[in-house]
């Protein structure tokens, strides 16, 4: 209808791959269109219903409980990330701020990012996990567009540069017939970064520009510092010794170790400190089918997203992925001021060490926010198998009565195994 102008348009159209299409699934959303997937999904859904209890905000007041549920089930990938997205943008954070929040710059391993961006990821890290993709997302509120590519950068997206003021991005190069002649500069969305367009301001604002201002709004290295300790800075504790009375063929076996994970695993991974890996095909039945006693681990299946992504080799994964995880309360998301006063423990990768486990149960000692209890979840072998369900109950009530009573980390420990103590699997009893 030539009544109706406007500056701008975000149009999405969709090959469905591996769903059926519906309507309901169709992009945009109120703020997004979204190539690609976000693999993360199941993650980023939990840690948004888990943080209900921390957020508040003056701007929805005792009206918060009314939103959640933020994401829920039923909806796509693209919908959940839309309604993180709006609740960031409603709860007071700019759209770009907001964006960057849920899908950052590889910061970890890079060397040449300023250290305010860096500090700026950092602390938005514990804020918000990272939607990650393969996701190339176009977002607006009306006021301000724009288009970013997650940090591993596998979706094109190609735009170009009018001299009569427009800008044209989509997922392919020559999507609209644009003359030769008018065009002033053709480029691409590079992995992380971000094409910012303001309206109101009438110009493209550059990456680098939106994120240091954004970088810089706040001091965010010293909000850093005053929440945040980082497990490897802390002094060294002395591991506690092993029971003595149990060899360790005796406590292989009880876990389930086998003489092919000792020589063809573990013994590569030992003497190179690669992982072992193998091409051979594994005739090995389901544990759910199989005749052996199998350990509980073996009935799980990671899942993975059925897509054609291009394999990352590992020396472009290095720079992307971050192994960062957080031990301790979660800051408010919707606090802009750093008002946080929690600690929080920042784990720079997920597998401890006896030295790294011994720090964190000792850290009660030298941190106050932080008490620890350690719970045994072995058990005298005369109960018996029919003795387990028994005992995780007691588990789990002792693991409440802990939380309630002030302890704010817990230890799970299955050491005291031995001829006279069974263990409940670790995962049954997480």
């Amino acid at each position: 209808d030539p009544r109706f102008e406007s500056a701008v348009a975000l149009v999405h159209q969709r090959f469905s791959t591996n769903t059926f299409p519906s309507w309901k699934l169709a992009h945009p959303y109120r703020m997004v269109a979204h190539n690609g997937e976000i693999n993360t999904l199941r993650g980023n859904v939990n840690w948004m219903a888990a943080r209900q209890a921390s957020v508040s905000s003056p701007l929805f007041g005792e009206d918060i409980s009314k939103l959640w549920p933020i994401s829920y089930e039923g909806q796509s990938d693209t919908a959940c990330f839309d309604n993180a997205l709006e609740f960031l943008v409603r709860g007071g954070y700019s759209m770009a701020h907001a964006v960057m929040m849920l899908i950052p710059e590889a910061w970890a391993g890079n060397q040449s990012m300023a250290a305010e961006r860096k500090a700026f990821y950092e602390y938005h890290a514990a804020l918000m996990e990272p939607w990650d993709g393969p996701a190339a997302v176009a977002f607006t509120d009306g006021k301000q567009i724009g288009a970013t590519l997650d940090r591993n950068g596998l979706r094109p997206a190609r735009y170009l540069v009018t001299n009569d003021d427009r800008v044209i991005m989509a997922s392919e190069a020559g999507v609209l017939p644009v003359p030769e002649e008018i065009i002033i500069q053709k480029w691409r969305l590079q992995p992380g970064k971000m094409l910012l367009i303001d309206m109101e301001e009438g110009r493209i604002i550059s990456d680098d520009e939106v994120k240091s201002q954004l970088a810089t709004a706040h001091p965010y290295r010293s909000w850093l510092n005053r929440t945040q300790l980082i497990l490897e800075d802390l002094k060294p504790v002395e591991p506690r010794a092993l029971r003595r009375d149990v060899s360790l063929l005796d406590r292989q076996q009880a876990f389930g170790y086998t003489l092919e994970d000792t020589r063809i695993l573990m013994s590569p991974m030992a003497t190179t400190g690669q992982e072992a890996i193998g091409s051979m095909g594994t005739d090995t039945p389901i544990s759910a089918m199989s005749e052996k006693s199998k350990l509980l681990y073996t009935y799980f299946k990671q899942n993975f997203a059925q897509v054609t992504n291009p394999p990352i080799d590992p020396i472009r994964e290095e720079l992307v992925m971050s192994l960062v995880s957080f031990i301790g309360p979660r800051p408010n998301i919707l606090d802009h001021e750093g008002a946080a006063n929690a600690k929080r423990l920042e784990v720079r990768q997920p597998i401890l060490t006896n030295g790294d486990l011994e720090k964190i149960r000792s850290i009660g000692h030298t941190e106050d926010r932080f008490d620890t209890k350690t719970l045994d979840f072995t058990y005298d072998i005369e109960r018996g198998a029919e003795g387990m369900p028994e005992m995780l109950d007691r588990l789990c009530e002792r693991a409440e009565a802990a939380v309630k009573g002030g302890y704010n980390i817990i230890v799970l420990s299955d050491r005291q195994i031995g001829p006279d103590r069974i263990a409940i699997p670790a995962l049954l009893a997480t």
